[in-house]
């Protein structure tokens, strides 16, 4: 069933009717050919999620009514933050459509000192327009109850400030891998406890450089291997991801 997030604030009366705003009206008329009696969700900022019929159809709008408030919660029970070096191509837009569908919480872009790509104000903005469309069609078709934040950020200076402010930060190193230091992310994902911020750090197509690597590490990041294998820089975020859920949502 068809899932549209709501920036409008929710209506006190279950009975009431909800306009759909003018950015949805075009998808369901027309896309997805909506009528009377048709039914989809709705979910507001809070992550609030109802289920809503469509009681009436014109040129101008469409009128809903609330149907059912939904408890179920698919969001991860602790808040994932993906920090990814730019890489080359779409591969960023590729990472932010399956991070989304595995649960990260936010998505922040940096350019890393062996990034590729170099995107001015301008290009960077638009850019962040576009990945934040790409993440919130993907968490809509993945049932999310909220969708990620993105941001790309102008210089390294910003990720090594924002890195300080998460409970647990992991660095997937392909060194530590090739060293075989895979318990470092055993021991953490067991530590882990709801509630938590973590942050992820990836390297662009060139990794990251040892110099970025200690910067990192002297805020208190933890360097880790993401198994015995070399993973892409579109690969490991999914990768991570993976494990976090496994840990802490299929084990319980």
């Amino acid at each position: 069933m068809q899932r549209y997030f709501m920036k409008e604030k929710d209506f006190e009366s279950a009975d009431a009717l909800i306009r759909v705003p003018d950015e949805h009206y075009h998808h369901m008329v027309n896309v997805m050919r909506m009528k009377i009696g048709d039914e989809c969700y709705f979910v507001y900022s809070e992550g609030q999620t109802w289920r809503v019929k469509v009681r009436e159809v014109t040129p101008e709008c469409v009128l809903v009514s609330k149907e059912e408030f939904i408890t179920k919660n698919s969001e991860m029970p602790v808040d994932v933050t993906l920090f990814c070096g730019f890489p080359k191509g779409d591969k960023l837009e590729w990472i932010t459509q399956k991070a989304t569908e595995l649960g990260a919480f936010e998505i922040i872009g940096f350019p890393a000192k062996t990034s590729v790509v170099k995107w001015n104000d301008k290009k960077r903005l638009a850019k962040e327009q576009r990945l934040a469309k790409i993440a919130t069609e993907a968490a809509e078709q993945s049932h999310r109850q909220r969708v990620p934040s993105i941001t790309l950020l102008s210089d390294t200076k910003e990720l090594i400030q924002r890195v300080a402010e998460y409970d647990v930060v992991l660095i997937a190193y392909e060194e530590s891998a090739k060293k075989g230091e895979m318990t470092q992310l055993s021991r953490t994902l067991n530590q882990l406890e709801v509630g938590m911020r973590v942050a992820c750090v990836f390297g662009p197509e060139g990794g990251l450089t040892p110099q970025e690597v200690q910067q990192l590490t002297e805020t208190g990041a933890l360097a880790c291997g993401l198994g015995p294998r070399i993973l892409r820089t579109e690969t490991a975020p999914l990768y991570l991801l993976s494990a976090i859920s496994y840990q802490l949502e299929m084990q319980g």
